[in-house]
């Protein structure tokens, strides 16, 4: 029997983080824990832990390091707690990992995922926002260090599973004419534009299909997180925005297509659960069990699709201009986005108001090339701080 591969989970205690362990416990023969993470939820990180055993736990501060330390040798565990990016990044690049599952949320995720790059793991990508901030000098990592990056948003991994294995040589070169990504257009596709004004962060968050985090649940229903898929596109299959065409897909079963010259559609369908990407890249080139009830097509009926309306969902043309632009432009807007969105969800913003600040800072802050990391954190911080000066003058 082989050695278990050795897995750190980047955000444990998140829904992906958390569907990533459900695929990882009905394998124990395949896999096991080596490192978890998480940053606000310390009693579901220690029930982890104590499930899991990994080697290693990472939290964001000192004071949380020694209750979790204390928590976990009164269960008779021995796990090691470390702190901050400094601990992220020591467990993405350990040598005895095999494969890094990276899922923080928003610019906190790219240190610890580039490190992961770096030490040339296998990385399964669902902090989309990596690519957003820094995509050029994340791909070149990844072609430097030879490492397998495999996407695990639903909608770029069926992308994946519906290119040819050669796609790396140029989508071109293959057939390809067109990435179609799909969206379920989110919970407020369908809401009479007067009433946007009022909905509340409980509304934004109650996604049709998906179960998600807060944070990525807003995205989706401003379809903000869309358009940070259609530039982390761009760079995982290195084609331009013009190549790629959102879809509005209600049922969420199809996750997205492959248009090729011949007239062929390629899709890849599935029931709404991201364990079904997971496993795929997690036993890629294998298949393995995920846990997935089998698709009811006959439950389903029908498929629908529709054009996505930019005046409803105005984050989407943002994006798609940031993406145009390049450069600087996405990490920009994913700063903004990250301010805006929490501005919403602590009551401060009403919900059209998230575009409003986003393209005053896109407006704002000038486009400039990007050759560093450091650059990439400048940046970051300066649109913050153009977030934060939109509040001031808006008496928020």
């Amino acid at each position: 029997m082989s050695t278990p591969q050795l897995i750190t989970v980047l955000g444990a205690t998140g829904s992906v983080g958390l569907s990533t362990l459900d695929v990882i416990a009905r394998h124990p023969s395949r896999y096991q824990v080596f490192a978890l993470t998480g940053f606000t939820r310390m009693a579901e990180l220690l029930a982890l832990c104590v499930r899991h055993t990994p080697q290693f736990a990472v939290v964001p501060t000192t004071a949380a390091a020694r209750q979790l330390q204390d928590d976990l040798s009164a269960a008779g565990l021995d796990t090691r707690v470390l702190v901050g990016e400094g601990g992220l990044c020591e467990v993405s690049a350990h040598p005895l990992v095999d494969t890094v599952l990276a899922a923080i949320v928003g610019a906190a995720g790219l240190r610890p995922t580039l490190a992961a790059v770096e030490a040339g793991k296998k990385v399964l990508l669902a902090n989309k926002e990596a690519l957003v901030m820094s995509g050029a000098l994340f791909m070149q990592a990844v072609r430097r260090s030879g490492t397998v990056l495999l996407p695990l948003d639903s909608e770029h991994n069926a992308i994946f599973q519906c290119l040819p294995r050669d796609y790396e040589t140029g989508l071109a070169k293959v057939g390809v004419r067109r990435i179609l990504l799909t969206a379920s257009g989110g919970p407020f596709r369908q809401t009479p534009l007067a009433q946007l004004e009022h909905v509340s962060p409980d509304q934004a968050c109650a996604h049709p299909n998906w179960s998600m985090g807060r944070k990525i649940s807003v995205d989706s229903a401003s379809m903000m997180n869309k358009g940070l898929e259609l530039i982390e596109a761009c760079w995982l299959f290195d084609t331009t925005p013009a190549h790629i065409e959102v879809v509005i897909h209600p049922q969420s079963v199809i996750h997205s297509m492959v248009d090729y010259v011949d007239g062929s559609v390629l899709a890849q369908l599935g029931n709404p659960d991201m364990r079904t990407p997971i496993a795929h890249a997690l036993a890629w080139p294998e298949r393995i069990d995920s846990g997935v009830a089998p698709l009811d097509l006959f439950g389903i009926a029908r498929l629908d699709f529709e054009a996505p309306d930019e005046v409803r969902f105005p984050c989407l043309r943002l994006a798609r201009q940031a993406a145009e632009a390049g450069d600087s432009a996405p990490a920009v807007l994913n700063a903004a986005n990250e301010i805006a969105v929490a501005a919403f969800l602590d009551g401060r913003i009403r919900y059209p108001e998230i575009a409003s600040m986003i393209d005053d800072v896109l407006t704002r802050e000038p486009v400039v090339a990007v050759s560093e990391l450091e650059t990439v954190f400048e940046i970051d911080t300066r649109a913050r701080g153009l977030a934060a000066q939109w509040l001031s003058r808006n008496g928020r």
